[in-house]
């Protein structure tokens, strides 16, 4: 399901999701066998940006107990797009902290409505 409860269409044809990479272990330990394939590239980013998707439901729908686990999930993912992409998490700060010298961070929480 999307972010609007509408469901979501794959844009690949096998079933499953992107887990991170202890859960066959961990499934194993429980007594299960897992059935799990490598995603090969390509499939990797659309599974990885539909992970990002569901890892923020899921953050937009935690209580405050449960939201920082969850943002770390969201950080998880963007951390694994962002290797994707050829960046590393050392690159991604700096590209952060330099958009924030440019353009502020959410600190203040300024609500934008409009111009006159």
């Amino acid at each position: 399901m999307d972010m609007r409860g509408r469901a979501q269409v794959n844009s690949f044809s096998k079933p499953g999701k992107l887990v991170r990479n202890r859960i066959p272990q961990i499934i194993r330990d429980g007594g299960a066998e897992p059935v799990v394939y490598t995603a090969g590239r390509g499939e990797d980013r659309h599974r990885l940006r539909d992970k990002l998707g569901e890892e923020a439901a899921e953050f937009l729908a935690a209580d405050d107990n449960a939201a920082p686990e969850e943002l770390a999930d969201v950080l998880e993912v963007v951390y694994a797009l962002a290797a994707d992409l050829g960046v590393d998490e050392d690159q991604l700060e700096k590209i952060r902290a330099a958009k924030t010298a440019e353009r502020g961070d959410f600190s203040d929480r300024i609500i934008w409505t409009g111009n006159r």
